[in-house]
This record gives structure tokens, sequence and C-alpha cells, in this order.
């Protein structure tokens, strides 16, 4: 009804402004409208009212298309806006990957190099283990034939061990401990290091580590001619720590927490182990490789072995360091030996006297089936070679004294001269000291996905170098025997029943030998309790680096166990 008050009243308005003419027509043609069909002022009303009506509905259905219409374009226009989006999330990514690429483009012919070496030395090593699998022994190999000194030599172990405390009263020698390793196989989140085994005191791997260099600063300024017994002026003995990229700051705040365990905190240095990127290759053709992208921002990289040490020392600037402090002889050991003796006097000492520039610590094997690296000769230089390598004849033959010829093993325990790694291993080509292929499962970064994938076999390779992979470089080697007993408690797993080189297994060892110890020296022991033999003996580095100073015991009952 309101529309046709509005129809109305539009066309009287529209009636009001005509013209007589206008009107005298609009009259005309109504009266022609109604001799066609003359409707009843009824039927008028009504008929104003559709048509009415009629407009509306065309009105509305133009406004409903014309918002139909509105919408696809707004639609429209919203996934072009997506696709310009993400065009730009592509153009983004890409520059990321260029950018990350560009980021190890200097790495990318050296790597290359190390690659086709270590393709080339994996080949000659498969040749090598095949022909030694049919019986056939290896002409190029030899028992050890440099300088070999015994610690079971008392005399030599004396004047060895003079000549050690003497370079580190002086300055002159460093230890090198390499923790870069995490304590997961223990059930240890943090650095290795930091493994409890058990002892009575709670020392950590590090803490043992630690307190025996500082015990051994104040043998060697005791060893001095003219020392009156005072603790002054000790000598500076710097411990060298290679982390890795997961674990330096929990190393550094460590040994801070603990007040580096008593040592000067210039004295202990952190430094980063190396990375190398992760490749991928097509068989055996270095030519190929591409290098593995781990995210949208960054290559996958792997630590480069234990051998890695040497260019971590020169690219951190601690072999700067070194060279400005004095320093010319370096012990360098891991850190998974609870019987270590960092900056052994003995070793050092016998490495000096003999003008070494680079020397092995071993252990002789206990069998020929032993599963250990062995030191030989091959190609007429000093190598570790895998025990796999060794025919059976080999690994069993025997001197005239019934000792194993290839008995030399290896426990991660070497000296090295400063002169040696700056002139000598630095310098050396990729060829001159080959890295291994250790074929892995590499997250890779699938850029369709745009996520990173786990593959679930192995798809690409990390390049790494053994500290061993030096020795066939040196000029004079020396080795220095010690007993297992005396010196190696691996710990390398979590305790279980009949598993080997645990923390239980490491701290048993740790006991045996402070008992012997203190039976050398004249003590008596008295075993307690029905659980003696589990219980542990503990003797403090603090109270003897290796068995000195314990004459005080000497005919005395000692109840054990003990803590000293």
């Amino acid at each position: 009804e309101r529309s046709v008050r509005v129809v109305k009243s539009a066309e009287h308005s529209s009636r009001n402004h005509m013209s007589n003419k206008q009107q005298k027509q609009h009259t005309s043609s109504s009266r022609l409208t109604c001799e066609i069909a003359p409707p009843s002022p009824k039927r008028s009303h009504i008929a104003g009212v559709e048509l009415a009506a009629k407009r509306l509905k065309e009105s509305a259905e133009a406004n409903q298309s014309a918002q139909e219409e509105a919408t696809v374009v707004a639609r429209a226009v919203e996934a072009m806006k997506a696709k310009e989006q993400a065009m730009t999330e592509l153009e983004q990514t890409a520059e990321r990957t260029r950018e990350v690429l560009l980021g190890v483009e200097g790495e990318v012919e050296g790597l290359r190099e190390k690659l086709a070496a270590a393709i080339a030395a994996e080949k000659e090593a498969k040749e090598q283990l095949a022909a030694t699998k049919e019986g056939g022994d290896d002409d190029t190999i030899s028992p050890f034939k440099g300088k070999v000194g015994s610690a079971s030599n008392t005399d030599l172990a004396s004047s060895s061990n003079q000549a050690g405390l003497e370079a580190i009263r002086t300055g002159t020698v460093a230890a090198v401990l390499m923790a870069g390793g995490q304590g997961t196989r223990l059930g240890l989140s943090g650095p290795k290091g930091k493994a409890d085994i058990g002892l009575p005191s709670g020392r950590t791997l590090f803490a043992l580590i630690a307190e025996r260099i500082r015990k051994l600063r104040l043998l060697a300024l005791a060893s001095a001619p003219d020392n009156d017994g005072g603790s002054s002026n000790l000598p500076s003995l710097p411990l060298f720590i290679m982390t890795s990229p997961m674990n330096h700051e929990e190393t550094e705040n460590y040994f801070k927490d603990n007040s580096y365990f008593g040592l000067p905190s210039t004295d202990v240095i952190c430094f980063r182990q190396g990375t190398l990127p992760c490749v991928e290759v097509e068989g055996d053709d270095a030519s190929t490789m591409k290098i593995i992208q781990e995210t949208a921002d960054q290559v996958a990289r792997a630590p480069d072995g234990n051998g890695g040490i040497f260019p971590a020392l020169q690219s951190t600037g601690c072999l700067d360091d070194m060279v400005k402090r004095g320093i010319e002889h370096l012990h360098v050991f891991s850190v998974d030996n609870a019987l270590v003796r960092p900056a052994d006097p003995a070793f050092v000492g016998y490495c000096i006297s003999q003008k070494a520039d680079c020397g092995n610590k071993s252990v002789w094997r206990a069998a020929p089936d032993e599963k250990v690296g062995v030191l030989v000769t091959k190609d007429d230089r000093p190598m570790v070679v895998e025990y796999s390598e060794l025919s059976a004849s080999m690994a069993s033959a025997v001197d005239e004294t019934g000792k194993l010829k290839y008995g030399a093993a290896n426990i991660c325990s070497h000296y090295f001269s400063v002169d040696f790694i700056r002139n000598t291993v630095l310098t050396a080509s990729a060829s001159d000291i080959p890295y291994h292929i250790a074929r892995k499962k590499i997250p890779y970064w699938d850029s369709e996905q745009n996520e990173t994938v786990t593959p679930d076999k192995p798809n690409g390779i990390k390049l790494e170098i053994f500290i061993f992979d030096v020795f066939p470089l040196s000029k004079s080697m020396a080795v220095w025997e010690v007993e297992r007993t005396d010196e190696f408690a691996p710990v390398k797993n979590a305790n279980a029943d009949g598993v080997a080189d645990t923390p239980d297994t490491a701290r048993k060892l740790l006991s045996n030998l402070a008992e012997k110890w203190l039976t050398d020296t004249g003590a008596k022991l008295h075993k307690t309790g029905d659980e003696a033999d589990k219980a542990s003996c503990e003797i403090a580095p603090a109270t003897s680096y290796a068995g000195e100073g314990l004459e005080k015991y000497n005919g005395k009952v000692v109840a054990s166990p003990f803590t000293l």
C-alpha cells in the first residue's frame, strides 16, 4: 500500500507539471487505453500495485545480481592476492636458498676435493678388505717399526716423567680434551663429560680430568731442584676443550659454575669443533656432488670427526694462543676414559726425549680378535688400521716372547708437537689426509611440501676425519705402552648386565687401581662388609695423580672400601 501511494503521488505531481498539450495527449492516451481494456477503478489500483512490486522486484534482482557479481570479484581479488603472496613467499624462499648456498660457496670446491679423495680411499680399502677375507696377508702392513717405550721399564718411566715435569714447569705443555660428544648413550642429556660414574665423591669425568691437572701443576712445581715446598708461582698448564656446536655453552657454563675445579679461568679454553656440509652424490662420481639443504634457511651440516681438531684449533685462534703462551707440546685425549692421565708427564717426556713430532699411547691387545684399532707400519708409514684389515694369521702372530706382534691398540691418547700441527698437518692436501665416508639418513628440505623430511634410509654422505689419520705424515713417531688396568677405563655404554665399557665397569677399574696404589706402598687392606666387592674405593686426584704421595700408609691397615 505504501508503494501504491508513492506511485500515485508521483503521477499526480507529474500531471501538475504537464503542459496543456501534454495533458490532452495524456487524456487521449488514457482514453485509447480505456477503449482497449477499460479497467475498473479497483483493477487500476491493483495494476499500480503490481507495477510497483514488479519494479521493486527488478530492483532487488538487480541488487542481488550486483552483490553476487561483487562477491565473485572480491573472491577473485582475494585469490589474486593469495597467489601474489604465495609467489612472494616462493621468491623469498628462493632468495634464502640462494643466500644459504652462497654461504657455503667457498667450501664447495674444497669439499668436492675431499669427497673425491674419500671415494678413492674407500674403494682401495674395500679391495684390500676383500683380499684379506680371502685369506691373504696384506704385504704392505707390518708391525710398528718406530720408537716404542714402556711404562713397565722403571728407569725409562722415571726419566721420562722427570722430562715431562720439567716441560710442564717451564710452561711448554698443554692438555687438549676432545669433549664434543653427548651423553645420550649413557642416558645423559648433556655433554658426556658431565657423566657421574658412581664414585663415592660424585666426581664427573670433567671433574676427574680438571682436578688431575691441578695436582699435576703442584707436582711439576715440587719437582724443581730449588723448590722450597711452597705452592706459589704454580706453572701454567692450560686445558683446551674441544666442544661441539650442541654442547659448547653448556660445557663452558659447567666449568664456570664449578669454579673451573680450582684451575685459573684463563687456563680453561673451550673451542668449537668444525662442521662440514652433508652431500649427495650419484654413484662414485664426486663431480655430481650436491649439498643437502636441511631447512629453508640452512644447509645440513655434521661434525667433521675428531680429526677436525686441527683446523678447529687454527680457525678459533687457539693455535695462535698456544704459540703466544710458548706452548710446544700437546697431549690430546678423549673425555670418555675415566683413568686418563691428562698431560701425562711420562708420555709427554718420552716423546720429547725421542724428538718425536707425533706420539701414541697404547695398551697391548688382550686377544687376537679384540675389536680395536691397531697401530702398524703400512707402506713404510705409521698408521692405525681397523682390526678387520688384519688377516687371521697376522692378528694372531706373536714374537719370541709370546707377545702379539700387532698389539699396539689405539686408546685415543696422543702427543703432537705444535710445530708438527702448524707446518705439516695444516699444510697437507686432501689426498694426504683422506676423509672417511659415512652414509647416513640426513633430513632434507622438501620445497614442494615446504617442510623438512626425515628419510627412512641413507640418502647422503657425512665426511669425517679421524685424529690418527695424520700419523702417516709423521717423520718421527713414538709409542708409549701402558698397562690397561692403570690407564684405560672407557665409558661408552649405559649400565646393563653383561655390557662392557659402562660407568659401573669404569668405577670398578678406578676402585681396583686405588687398592693397588695402596698395596704397592705397603699398606694392608682389610675388606669389610658382605658388599665389599661391590663398593668403591676412591683416591682423590688431589691426594695422588698416579700413585705417588701415599707413603704414609706404608705398614698401615686400611679398611676397604675407603675414600682418601
